[in-house]
């Protein structure tokens, strides 16, 4: 794509034409974008997430965590975060800021459950133990119950950089407008 000639129209097209094409292609580099969260100390948390939905008219990004990982707990403490994301194909980095809802039950949550209960990722949200706790290589047991919870990512800003050798450019996007910025 030649960058110069980006409108103010096709930057906000092509950014979510990429974010809704990740979560379907298991290649795409935004396909897992790093997750920065508020820890319950108050310091930063970072982490990377798998995105599983982006839908451009309510800009909204979803991913699927264990219910009992600690950033459940954060992002309803704080739910104010940043979603990261880099592609070397692109070179294109976008940085999200987004409001954060976590559902941990209800018809979304089951038709998500049903969805990666046929996948190899299914013990991701079986284990008999918390994300993060002490354990014993291989001695990890099964619930019967699964932990997946969603987490809904409103979209609040955009801050978009391309690099290239032509020149940088840099812009903040919003649902209604792009403002160009100095990279």
């Amino acid at each position: 794509m030649n960058q110069p000639n980006l409108t103010e129209d096709d930057l906000h097209h092509r950014i979510w034409v990429e974010l809704q094409r990740a979560p379907h292609d298991r290649h795409h580099e935004w396909r897992t974008p790093m997750l920065a969260s508020t820890g319950v100390d108050g310091f930063p948390q970072a982490r990377t997430v798998v995105l599983r939905g982006a839908d451009r008219t309510p800009e909204q990004l979803t991913f699927f965590t264990d219910s009992r990982s600690p950033k459940v707990t954060e992002l309803q403490a704080r739910p104010h975060a940043a979603l990261l994301f880099w592609s070397k194909r692109l070179s294109w980095q976008l940085r999200v800021s987004v409001l954060a809802t976590v559902m941990t039950e209800g018809e979304a949550v089951e038709a998500a459950w049903q969805r990666v209960s046929q996948s190899p990722s299914a013990g991701d949200y079986l284990s008999a133990a918390a994300p993060g706790a002490s354990c014993v290589p291989d001695e990890v047991g099964v619930c019967l119950q699964h932990n997946l919870c969603i987490v809904s990512a409103q979209v609040l800003s955009m801050d978009w950089l391309a690099l290239s050798k032509e020149g940088h450019r840099r812009a903040r996007v919003s649902a209604d407008s792009v403002a160009w910025c100095v990279p």
